[in-house]
């Protein structure tokens, strides 16, 4: 057996177990507590509130857990099992040139990984959101979505892969700089579009209505010194019932972004509140310090790519014939294994947006009143049945935001 094909199913096999037993650690810990309203939260949360969110955690943990395996049964059958070498293999069949044959075989690999999806798609919304009360989409609305996703996904996607590959066969061996560089422009405009070419397909965006709410949120803007093309309400209750709320785009294409649940959950001082919280993001430079961090994590895996396509070791550990080596089976390749080496580096990135949300909470509590966004969490806590004692080794891996106790606390200091 090829060593390397030994070491990605040791590397796999710690993965999946740590993530198995860290899951099944947070399901344990949550039903443990499932009784009991936390302390701090007993004059806030109902008991009823309480015990369905922890229901409605230990239902997405347990999909989850079925998830998990599926991920790793796919992954091996992609990968040793053969899969990914037959497909490129019966590409370079019948498609003569190599660039074109390459984006096919890429393209359906991940086009078979998002079929295989859809099923869990389906029951997280017709089932889970169903049974808690959140799914307000319909069957004709979740297939245009997934129709729609595809349709971005070819119209979108396959240029730009194709462009990507281009590049690798063709600028020679600094190709990888290339790559990252129109790697990140592109990020970029897509992050400038997104607001007002993308996000539209999929839901109807209307300015706010003149009134208070809109006279203290642009009081808001002013007092911090921010810049928007608009303050607009998203119809998010056409499909869920959770309810949320951000700022999106770049330069001058930035939007604010309320759904119209948050909007008819929260009272106008919690709404800006809550704002204030999401603009703490951008006035502390969180958005840039994730770019820069990102981008350099972009150029590091490019570079190692760089390495590994050299590498036979890499091909026939990891399923593929030397024959169809070749740039779109590495790239591929590395998209699909990257994840199983870099799960341990989870904790390093929960911990840095952590405290991005605490940074983002002092600026919320010193631009708006903190008494109104605890108010304004605890609500969306409640509404959106988001567990109140999660297990805190799980949530050092898998928790871009502080625990609910430790928030609410963090912000009571404030007061």
């Amino acid at each position: 057996m090829n060593t390397f094909t030994i070491i990605f199913l040791i590397a796999l096999i710690i993965s999946s177990t740590v993530q198995f037993w860290l899951s099944k650690r947070q399901a344990n810990y949550v039903a443990k507590h499932r009784s009991a309203v936390p302390d701090a939260f007993k004059t806030k949360v109902t008991s009823d509130a309480h015990q369905k969110a922890a229901d409605y955690t230990l239902a997405k943990v347990k999909l989850g857990g079925i998830d998990g395996v599926i991920s790793i049964v796919l992954l091996l059958l992609m990968t040793l099992g053969g899969v990914i070498n037959a497909i490129f293999e019966g590409y370079s069949t019948v498609i003569t040139t190599p660039l074109f044959a390459g984006v096919a075989a890429t393209a359906t690999v991940f086009f078979l990984l998002t079929l295989v999806e859809i099923p869990s798609s389906l029951y997280q919304t017709f089932v889970i959101e169903e049974k808690f009360g959140f799914n307000k989409s319909s069957i004709a609305q979740f297939v245009k979505d997934q129709l729609l996703h595809l349709a971005l996904g070819a119209a979108i996607g396959l240029p730009f892969l194709a462009l990507i590959l281009w590049i690798m066969d063709n600028v020679g061996s600094t190709w990888w700089l290339w790559a990252w560089g129109i790697i990140m422009g592109f990020s970029l405009l897509m992050s400038w579009l997104y607001p007002t070419v993308i996000a539209p397909l999929f839901n109807k965006f209307t300015p706010m209505d003149e009134g208070s709410l809109k006279d203290r949120i642009q009081g808001l803007l002013a007092r911090c010194g921010f810049n928007s093309q608009g303050i607009f309400i998203m119809d998010g209750s056409k499909r869920s019932g959770h309810g949320n709320a951000y700022f999106t785009g770049l330069g001058n294409n930035k939007r604010i972004v309320f759904f119209d649940n948050l909007v008819n959950s929260l009272d106008d001082e919690e709404l800006e509140a809550v704002l204030a919280h999401e603009l703490g993001h951008f006035k502390c430079k969180h958005v840039i310090k994730m770019l820069i961090a990102t981008s350099i994590m972009s150029l590091i895996s490019l570079g190692v790519l760089g390495w590994l396509i050299d590498q036979d070791w890499f091909y026939t550990g990891l399923g593929v014939d030397i024959a169809q080596k070749s740039h779109a089976t590495a790239l591929l390749l590395f998209l699909l294994v990257s994840s199983t080496f870099t799960f341990f580096m989870q904790p390093i990135s929960a911990y840095f947006q952590r405290k991005f949300e605490f940074e983002a909470d002092d600026f919320a509590a010193n631009n708006a009143q903190a008494t109104k966004l605890i108010s304004g969490l605890v609500k969306l806590y409640e509404e959106n049945a988001n567990t109140l004692t999660p297990d805190p080794l799980y949530s050092a891996f898998h928790y871009s935001h502080p625990p609910a106790a430790i928030r609410i606390a963090h912000l009571e200091s404030k007061v």
